[in-house]
C-alpha cells in the first residue's frame, strides 16, 4: 500500500514572540513564563523520558485506560471522523485508538515543530491506510478551522491532562473553543489527573533521575540557544511541589544566588531565592472536571477510571 505523505501546516509564532513573552514575563513579579515554552526539540524528548519514568504515573496510567476503553471509545466516536490531536507529542497514546476508531483522517496539533514532523511521518509509515495531517500551531491562541479537512465529524483527543496547565478559568475559555472548533456534531476524548496523595504528586515531579529537573532547567538553555541569553544555568534549581489550597502542582526555576539574567540587553536582577514560575498542573476530582466541561457547554457521556481512581478519561458532547 503507497504511503501518503503527511499535510503539513506551519502557524508556530514567530521566534519573536518567545522573545516578547520571555521579557514580558521577566518583568513582572512574581516572574513567569508559559509552559508551552518548554516544547523546543529537546524538550519534547525530555517529556517523552518523563513518560518513561516509575514516578510519573500520569502517562501509564492515562494509557491503561485508553488500551482497556479503545473499542467503547470507537463505538462512541462512530465511523468516518477526522481524529484531531491537540498537543500531539510523539503521537504514541494515540495509535491505542487508531485501529479502533479507524478514523478516514488524523490531524497532530502541536507546537515543537521538527518533533511533530518526525512522529507524524512515523505514523504516516505504520498506518499507511490514514491520512495524516500535521500542524505547528500554540494552543494558547485560536486554531484557525480553514486549514481542517472538511466534510468530516471532528473528534477531538487532548491527553495527558494538559488541561491542568490552564487556570480553571482559563480552561472554560479553551473547552469552550474547542467545543467551538469540533462543531455541533463533535465529541472530545480528555485525560484529566485526578487529586490524591501530595506525597505521589510531589514524587511524580521529583523524579530520583532527575529528568524533571532538566526538563525545566532546558528553558533556560532554549533561551541561551534561541535568545542568546546570558544566563548560568547551573546557577538555577528545579522547585516543584504541590500546592493544597489551589489543587494544583508548581514548578520554579529558582535563582540559587544573586544574579543577573540578561535578555535582549535587559539585566533582569535575581536575588537568592527568588524563582520563575514556569508551570502549574491543577487536578481535580471527577465532579469538579464534570462542573468545568458542562460550563464551558460540553455534556459528558462517558468518564473511565483506574481502579485506584488515580486518573481519568473522559468522553464529551457538545451539549444542545
Amino acid at each position: 500500500m503507497r504511503i501518503q505523505p503527511v499535510l503539513f501546516r506551519d502557524e508556530a509564532p514567530e521566534v519573536s514572540s518567545f522573545r516578547d513573552e520571555v521579557l514580558r514575563g521577566l518583568s513582572v513579579r512574581p516572574r513567569r513564563i508559559a509552559p508551552k515554552f518548554f516544547y523546543d526539540r529537546r524538550g519534547s524528548e525530555l517529556f517523552e523520558a518523563i513518560c518513561r519514568l516509575p514516578e510519573y504515573y500520569l502517562a501509564r496510567v492515562e494509557t491503561g485506560i485508553l488500551g482497556t476503553r479503545a473499542r467503547e471509545i470507537a463505538e462512541l466516536a462512530g465511523a468516518g471522523c477526522l481524529l484531531i490531536e491537540l498537543g500531539s507529542g510523539a503521537s504514541r497514546k494515540v495509535r491505542l485508538l487508531l485501529d479502533a476508531m479507524r478514523p478516514e483522517a488524523y490531524l497532530a496539533v502541536d507546537l515543537s515543530r521538527e518533533f511533530l514532523l518526525e512522529a507524524t511521518r512515523r505514523l504516516a509509515q505504520d498506518y499507511p491506510w490514514l491520512e495524516v495531517h500535521a500542524a505547528c500551531a500554540d494552543l494558547c491562541r485560536p486554531l484557525t478551522p480553514s486549514f481542517l479537512p472538511r466534510g468530516r465529524r471532528r473528534i477531538g483527543f487532548y491527553p495527558g491532562s494538559s488541561i491542568g496547565n490552564f487556570e480553571p478559568r482559563e480552561a472554560r475559555v479553551f473547552l469552550d473553543s474547542l467545543r467551538r472548533l469540533l462543531g455541533p456534531d463533535g465529541a472530545l476524548l480528555i485525560g484529566v489527573d485526578l487529586k490524591k496523595d501530595a506525597a505521589v504528586l510531589h514524587a511524580a515531579y521529583n523524579d530520583a533521575a532527575g529528568v524533571t529537573a532538566a526538563f525545566n532547567l532546558n528553558l533556560l538553555a532554549r533561551m541561551r540557544r534561541e535568545l542568546r541569553a546570558g544566563v548560568e544555568i547551573a546557577s538555577f534549581a528545579h522547585h516543584a511541589f504541590y500546592n493544597d489550597s489551589a489543587g494544583r502542582i508548581e514548578m520554579h526555576l529558582v535563582s540559587r544566588r544573586m544574579q543577573c539574567l540578561r535578555v535582549d540587553g535587559v539585566c533582569f536582577q535575581f536575588a537568592a531565592g527568588e524563582g520563575i514560575h514556569t508551570e502549574n498542573s491543577y487536578k481535580y476530582t471527577v465532579g469538579e472536571f464534570h462542573a468545568l466541561a458542562e460550563a464551558a457547554g460540553w455534556a459528558v457521556e462517558r468518564t473511565w477510571t483506574d481502579p485506584a481512581a488515580m486518573f481519568s478519561v473522559h468522553f464529551l458532547r457538545a451539549a444542545a
